[in-house]
């Protein structure tokens, strides 16, 4: 599968803002990026520095009165799909020293709060197949609906709302994972499928003494998504964090397959 990707971004900076920027496709074993160019305009103190677990990179900027960023690059998906529920759940002491940040609550998964209702839910249920169930579970009893979650709410909250965006049901979805002492972490990207097109949040479970990537709103495939940056919650994978008020003008993101 190979993705032609492409991202605009314009806000109105009423003061010096210093801003971190993640938009750009990772460079990995699995997903190859070409033909990649990146415009920010007039911004200054560019700086690049790793990611989260070095997947990806994030990009200082200081601006004034205006931000415009487009980015547009061409991403060759060679991830090996896999049927992560026939997996096994990988024992707690055998799990990397990398995994076990992603067992942990975090500031939108609050998962000590769900070890009540998965184990009443999906406590017959183990390893991959559990994954499978609780995604299937989110699917079936959550609308997804544009606007209806802010930047305050959390796991807890969309699970009483019943309702979200993919944020929300990935929070959602590695909220129940680590409930189930299963490491998960959420995944940004841009993916196929995906409506209205936007930046995308999935999660990604770690099974089998790998990571796969789960889709709870089954918008797209695990084959159909390239990676921009991985994190406990969506506070570590923010296309764009702003240190001062800004306001948006435009966002636009398309993501179609090419031969």
């Amino acid at each position: 599968m190979k993705l032609e990707i492409s991202a605009t971004l314009a806000y109105r900076l009423r003061d010096p803002v210093d801003l971190m920027l993640q938009i750009e496709a990772a460079a990995l074993p699995e997903q190859i990026v070409a033909d990649a160019t990146l415009d920010v305009g007039t911004c200054t103190n560019f700086a690049r520095i790793a990611a989260q677990d070095g997947i990806g990179e994030r990009i200082w900027l200081s601006c004034e009165r205006q931000l415009n960023v487009h980015y547009s690059a061409t991403v060759a998906i060679r991830r090996t799909a896999v049927d992560y529920r026939g997996l096994p759940q990988v024992p707690m002491h055998r799990l990397p020293a990398e995994t076990i940040p992603y067992l942990n609550e975090s500031r939108y998964c609050p998962s000590n709060k769900f070890l009540s209702f998965v184990a009443d839910e999906f406590g017959t249920i183990q390893g991959g197949a559990r994954i499978g169930a609780m995604r299937d579970w989110i699917e079936t009893h959550f609308t997804y609906v544009s606007g209806s979650s802010d930047v305050d709410t959390n796991a807890l909250d969309s699970f009483v709302e019943r309702r979200g965006v993919c944020r929300d049901y990935a929070h959602v979805m590695v909220t129940l994972a680590r409930a189930s002492a299963i490491p998960a972490r959420v995944v940004s990207g841009y993916a196929l499928g995906v409506e209205p097109q936007d930046f995308h949040a999935v999660a990604e479970i770690f099974l089998g003494g790998e990571w796969h990537l789960v889709d709870a709103t089954g918008m797209t495939r695990e084959a159909d998504i390239a990676k921009i940056g991985v994190g406990r919650d969506a506070a570590d994978i923010s296309f764009l964090t702003a240190y001062g008020e800004i306001e948006m003008l435009e966002q636009q993101v398309t993501v179609r397959s090419v031969i």
